[in-house]
């Protein structure tokens, strides 16, 4: 079945649209969580996956010429360890499409890289507050 017409099914009835103001989608492979057929990873043949799993991030691919019954041979997995560094996940998810593969994808990969490692970062620790009116005084006069 072509893409267009596995798009023209989906698009209006599908269990991963989202409702509320403008159309989202939830579904696997849409790097952008619109609903929309460029970035749907449903209807088209390639698509990337960018999630999170255990603190380490994962690349996935679909493999074109796969069989439609293999499910694990027809992905291909691109991990980046946890704690790797923003320039090894952006060259990574970078190399994908200097490959051919869906170059057009490109910012929105490397913005969804760069967000779940923002995710992973352990926040700042906050200073400590200062004192102010009544009890700031009573501490100096101690």
């Amino acid at each position: 079945m072509s893409a267009d017409l596995q798009w023209l099914l989906l698009r209006k009835n599908n269990s991963h649209i989202v409702k509320r103001g403008p159309i989202f989608s939830k579904e696997p492979g849409n790097l952008r969580n619109i609903h929309s057929f460029k970035y749907s990873g449903f209807a088209n043949a390639k698509t990337i996956d960018v999630s999170d799993s255990n603190g380490a991030i994962r690349i996935t691919t679909r493999k074109v010429n796969a069989s439609p019954h293999a499910v694990a041979a027809a992905a291909t997995v691109a991990p980046i360890r946890a704690r790797s560094g923003g320039r090894r996940a952006l060259g990574v998810g970078a190399s994908v499409a200097k490959r051919g593969y869906r170059p057009d994808l490109r910012a929105a990969v490397l913005a969804r890289i760069s967000a779940l490692m923002a995710t992973q970062k352990e926040p700042k620790a906050s200073p400590p507050r200062k004192t102010r009116g009544k009890k700031s005084k009573a501490a100096e006069s101690s």
